[in-house]
């Protein structure tokens, strides 16, 4: 479909004109891959001078949707999210607007392009990300340290969900499935043996901050992006969630996003101010964020099984077995990793 043709391009077009000084149009209108829950489209406002690159995210068909079995955040909330990371000096794109009624275009909001690197296989590889990936493990510390210190009093409303909360639904979801793993089965329970003290300070945790949704460019990480599972919940859970290893893609020696050491997270995330990190929390985070992931993986199987025979569906729900052998590592450990 040209940019001619597409029915939105009239509307944003408008909406640009309307509410970003300096615009006179769109050009460049294309959609991306990726973003399953949530459509992207890349374009530039023209200018009588240079154009801004911008970015639309925007619900399907335009409509809103909770997505992800009604956990994620909407898309009003996610452009809130983003503007309060930014005031606390989170590296973010920042929010041009937030469509509304008068735009007729659905829920969504525009913000700017940023430049730069998501997919894990370049970022871990590549040349051009060689001098980046020493430093990105204390970077995303730094990030971190900063995401949890914004003010919670400012938040939009977020769902709160700390570890108990989080472990009751993964394991309702797992239960609906009808389909044993025994290896999924000790791990709930010894999650369950070990939740943290309720006593624990919550905070906004983001909740998916991981190779995907951060945008890295030759010095370092430029971006943190998609925040539809923003929550209310344990800081320490977004340090165990990158430490995941299906997040490692390969690099099962650097158990930090497959790029860098935990010890490097930790000191930068308490040298940025956040509150010092307890490395048997940040495990008990992991063992649940590689739990979770075998869940979602499982979850693509009956979809699978349901009809949608998609190959992403089938590509993804084959890699609980992944996780299971990533688990008995957690709980099992041979050595030290």
């Amino acid at each position: 479909m040209s940019a001619e043709t597409n029915p939105i391009a009239a509307p944003l077009a408008d909406a640009v004109r309307r509410r970003i000084p300096g615009a006179t149009g769109i050009a460049g209108l294309r959609r991306l891959s990726g973003g399953a829950s949530q459509e992207t489209w890349s374009f530039d406002a023209t200018t009588e001078g240079e154009p801004i690159p911008l970015i639309l995210r925007r619900a399907p068909g335009g409509g809103q949707t909770q997505g992800r079995s009604g956990t994620a955040a909407g898309l009003e909330t996610e452009a809130e999210l983003i503007r309060l990371a930014g005031e606390a000096g989170v590296a973010v794109p920042p929010v041009r607007l937030v469509l509304d009624d008068k735009d007729a275009m659905g829920h969504g909001f525009v913000m700017d392009r940023i430049e730069g690197e998501t997919i894990a296989r370049k970022i871990l590889r590549d040349p051009e990300f060689a001098e980046a990936r020493p430093k990105l493990a204390r970077q995303c510390g730094e990030i971190l340290a900063r995401l949890h210190k914004v003010d919670k009093s400012k938040l939009p409303p977020l769902r709160v969900s700390p570890a108990r909360a989080e472990i009751d639904q993964y394991f309702q979801t797992y239960k609906t499935h009808n389909h044993p793993h025994p290896v999924f089965e000790l791990a709930f329970r010894w999650l369950k043996e070990r939740v943290p003290p309720e006593t624990t300070e919550l905070t906004l945790v983001h909740g998916d901050f991981r190779h995907g949704n951060l945008m890295i460019g030759p010095d370092g990480v430029r971006a943190v992006l998609d925040w539809e599972l923003a929550h209310i919940g344990d800081p320490m859970e977004d340090l165990g969630w990158i430490c995941v290893n299906s997040w490692r893609f390969g690099n099962i020696d650097n158990p930090v996003g497959g790029f860098g050491r935990r010890e490097d997270l930790y000191e930068g995330y308490e040298a940025a101010g956040g509150h010092k990190v307890d490395p048997e929390r940040v495990k008990f985070w992991e063992v649940l964020g590689t739990l979770k992931w075998g869940v979602m993986c499982t979850t693509m199987v009956m979809a699978f099984k349901a009809g949608d025979r998609s190959v992403e569906r089938a590509t993804i729900g084959r890699r609980a077995s992944e996780t299971e052998v990533d688990l008995m590592r957690l709980l099992a450990p041979l050595g030290k990793e």
